[in-house]
């Protein structure tokens, strides 16, 4: 049986790029079955849009001030739930945002298909 397959995704200043997905990588993200592949991610860059509010202490940006801020979007593939949850402990421990954009998504196999 193949064990359960996720998308993990997370917006990063250019600044942190590296280090974040170091981190995933250390944790396993990014590796394919059949060991074929490994630090495999998909990133592209945009800009993101967000007002501090007097509770916060941004990372960039002041308080009340609404930002445009270059981010990357970086997706890669979790083979495993415990490899899920250690990507996004490990990602949490290395990103300077208080508040960080993670999705996780549960890839379903499709009958006769391959995601590898």
């Amino acid at each position: 049986m193949v064990p359960s397959q996720y998308k993990l995704v997370f917006r990063v200043p250019p600044s942190h790029l590296e280090p974040c997905k170091q981190a995933v990588f250390a944790a396993g993200a990014g590796a394919y079955p059949g060991g074929m592949y490994d630090q495999v991610c998909f990133e592209v860059l945009g800009m993101d849009q967000f007002r501090p509010t007097d509770k916060s202490t941004p990372f960039l940006g002041k308080p009340g001030q609404l930002e445009r801020v270059a981010e990357y979007r970086v997706e890669t593939l979790c083979v495993g739930e415990d490899v899920m949850r250690n990507s996004v402990k490990a990602l949490r421990k290395v990103h300077p945002y208080e508040q960080i954009v993670i999705e996780v998504v549960q890839l379903v196999d499709i009958e006769g298909s391959d995601f590898y």
